[in-house]
């Protein structure tokens, strides 16, 4: 239900409390169901790891990785983000590594210089109904981009705030890259007329920037 309130997010007793670009709703908190995905065993696998490493850092260590935190925050939410603790960091930086398959770290990686995010528009195409999404992408990416994505909305949808991460974006051919798969893998074949909304980000070494997000109508066959 909708409710007169001052900005929240989160669950309090048996309620959730979220916003939209309505306002400020109210529901009961139901306990979502646990598909087990491959991408979801991976990332809590890399967390589980991540977290029982922080008990090998020295002193010195753990005091760089509070020092390199000093200067970081969280993601925003409702216009707000607070700063992370060093194991906070040192979690985040290593559960990123870990899904990519790079070492996990001791020492918190040197802070990159992140350039503009190559990725530009989102392109879908209907060919005699076999959709075919990919992602315009200008200039050298990163050292990765992660793409995230959310199941297909109404056309008339324009503001989304949960997305879940689908992969790794594909090496691009002529500036193109192909996230069929990765999408249809987690959400099934777009309807023609629905609207597909994806979010990516750059990361480097374990640290991240913020996200860009593009939008895009699946055209009729």
């Amino acid at each position: 239900m909708k409710i007169l309130d001052v900005p929240q997010s989160g669950t309090i007793g048996t309620m959730v409390s979220y916003k939209t670009r309505y306002g400020q709703f109210r529901r009961r908190y139901v306990v979502p169901r646990d598909p087990h995905t491959a991408l979801q065993v991976m990332r809590r696998k890399a967390l589980g790891r991540a977290r029982f490493l922080w008990r090998t850092p020295t002193d010195a260590q753990r005091s760089a990785w509070n020092a390199a935190a000093r200067g970081t925050r969280t993601q925003p939410r409702l216009n707000q983000s607070g700063v992370l603790t060093g194991y906070l960091l040192f979690v985040k930086i290593n559960c990123n590594r870990a899904i990519l398959g790079q070492p996990l770290v001791l020492d918190p990686p040197e802070v990159p210089q992140f350039g503009a995010n190559p990725v530009r528009q989102l392109s879908i195409a209907n060919t005699n109904g076999v959709i075919a999404l990919k992602l315009r992408v200008s200039g050298k990416p990163a050292q990765y981009i992660v793409v995230l994505g959310t199941k297909p909305r109404s056309a008339g949808v324009s503001y989304v705030d949960h997305f879940t991460i689908l992969g790794v974006l594909p090496d691009a051919v002529r500036g193109m890259s192909d996230i069929t798969d990765l999408y249809e893998g987690r959400y099934g074949v777009p309807r023609a007329g629905s609207r597909v909304f994806i979010q990516t980000f750059q990361l480097i070494d374990g640290w991240e920037d913020l996200t860009e997000q593009v939008s895009a109508i699946v055209p009729s066959a």
